[in-house]
């Protein structure tokens, strides 16, 4: 038996820069692309702090997750990846006021350069329940 796989599309998160979907529901698993802080309707970046860039890419990840038929409580891994590791603690406060316990697995990664030079970006896979 093939699984049907569905785009996930919300004008409350920013289109796609590139050939990809916002998420993708595959039976009760979604998986979200990889959110940046751009504002959805115009796609220009809300980076004028790190905490406002982390809000709004976490913003951005929620209404994909919505859009999909999940919620944040029902994420089970988020990767996250970050231009400078530095921001970490920054990001971990912002990050709690969006994740309760039990908190998804998750990853950190400190890379080099991400697209539009953004400071971080943020992918997830949730479940439908």
């Amino acid at each position: 038996m093939s699984s049907k796989i569905n785009s996930i599309f919300t004008d409350k998160a920013p289109n796609p820069v590139g050939p990809y979907s916002q998420a993708i529901r595959v039976e009760n698993f979604v998986f979200i692309s990889g959110m940046i802080a751009l504002i959805p309707g115009t796609n220009d970046l809300d980076v004028s702090s790190f905490e406002a860039e982390t809000t709004r890419v976490l913003d951005n990840l929620s209404a994909a997750i919505i859009a999909a038929g999940s919620s944040m409580e029902h994420v089970a891994k988020v990767t996250i990846y970050l231009r400078n590791m530095d921001d970490f603690p920054r990001l971990n406060a912002i990050y709690a006021t969006y994740f309760k316990e039990p908190y998804p697995a998750r990853v950190t990664v400190e890379v080099s350069r991400l697209p539009k030079d953004v400071s971080v970006e943020i992918e997830a896979i949730a479940v439908v329940v």
